[in-house]
């Protein structure tokens, strides 16, 4: 036999018996990009089903039981049956969740949850967490990256097929994906002027800028932001119209990321561009560690610094973790297979 008979082929969705899926979100909006992204990745249909717990009940989550008006034997619940094959959830709010649905549909959905549900590893069939977290166990798969929905194909679409004022940019072209004040981190005064600074820094040799900002982005930093863009060749997405996130990130040289994101430091490094990371005040050991991993295998670069504009493999655990999901699912539905009588 030779060495192409022995490979084993990988099951996609469809011959998994994988026809239905559900995004259980708490609303939170990074939670739920996530589990989106891993479910765009499984290639079956999906909806998105949202929670909101009231209190007393939230305040008592992960372990605590769900909102009894939420359960999925009430009228208008959001999980009402049927139930669907897999079901992706993130946030702490929706742990409870899952437990419920996996006990309401008898066992017959298979649950998935991603970063550490800090309730062990029995919160669900699958779960992922990054490497820089602690939770482990045969359940549970470890990259480096998390999830997100910045995939391959999408990325060469955009290089394909630039929007025209980005197309007008002279290159070196630097994507700059501004955060703000997090749990972790701030954002002073001076943490502006300096953020500022290097970009100007940059932008006075010839660096094109294509800024955007997020919903913790502070209006100081904002109108330096937007100010900086306005004084040359560059563009600063307001928030109004389509986000051109994607456009700026497949067709830049080099990308700028605050330290503030794991996330957006995750869909940077999916480019295979040299991701530069700006340091506000404050900081956290895991989100440290998560940069000293990727900092070890070259995607990493500080800022301010010397622009670099190097390639690599692009890092993008999306696929690798919906891959392992389908490959799961279809080993329990092959157990349960094998097991009827």
């Amino acid at each position: 036999m030779n060495r192409k008979d022995n490979k084993t082929e990988q099951p996609d969705a469809a011959s998994a018996g994988i026809a239905s899926v559900w995004v259980l979100s708490d609303g939170k909006a990074g939670d739920e990009a996530q589990c989106i992204g891993v479910a765009e990745e499984l290639g079956a249909p999906f909806e998105v089903r949202r929670v909101s717990p009231r209190k007393p009940y939230s305040w008592i989550m992960p372990r605590g039981p769900i909102d009894p008006r939420e359960g999925a034997d009430r009228p208008g619940s959001p999980l009402a049956p049927p139930f669907p094959d897999i079901v992706i959830a993130s946030g702490r709010r929706t742990v409870a969740y899952l437990r419920h649905i996996r006990k309401a549909s008898g066992g017959r959905t298979f649950t998935v949850f991603l970063k550490d549900p800090r309730t062990g590893t029995r919160a669900a069939d699958f779960i992922w967490v990054a490497k820089h977290d602690e939770l482990r166990g045969p359940n549970v798969m470890v990259t480096v990256t998390g999830p997100h929905r910045i995939s391959k194909t999408k990325l060469d679409n955009a290089r394909k097929a630039p929007l025209a004022d980005i197309a007008a940019l002279p290159s070196p072209r630097v994507a700059v994906l501004a955060g703000g004040d997090s749990r972790h981190h701030r954002f002073s005064p001076d943490d502006i002027q300096r953020f500022i600074a290097g970009l100007k820094t940059w932008a006075d040799n010839d660096a094109s800028l294509m800024i955007t900002s997020s919903r913790r982005t502070s209006e100081a930093l904002a109108e330096g932001l937007r100010a900086l863009a306005a004084g040359g060749h560059h563009l600063f997405f307001d928030g109004k119209g389509e986000n051109p996130l994607i456009q700026y990130l497949a067709n830049a040289d080099a990308i700028v990321v605050t330290a503030d994101s794991t996330n957006m430091i995750g869909e940077a490094a999916a480019t295979g561009r040299p991701v530069h990371v700006f340091h506000p005040g404050g900081g956290h050991a895991k989100i440290n560690r998560f940069l000293s991993e990727m900092s070890a295998i070259g995607v990493v670069h500080p800022f301010p610094g010397a622009l670099k504009t190097t390639t690599y493999e692009p890092v993008n655990s999306t696929s690798r973790i919906a891959q392992a999901i389908i490959s799961a699912f279809a080993a329990r539905r092959g157990e349960a297979d094998r097991t009827e009588p």
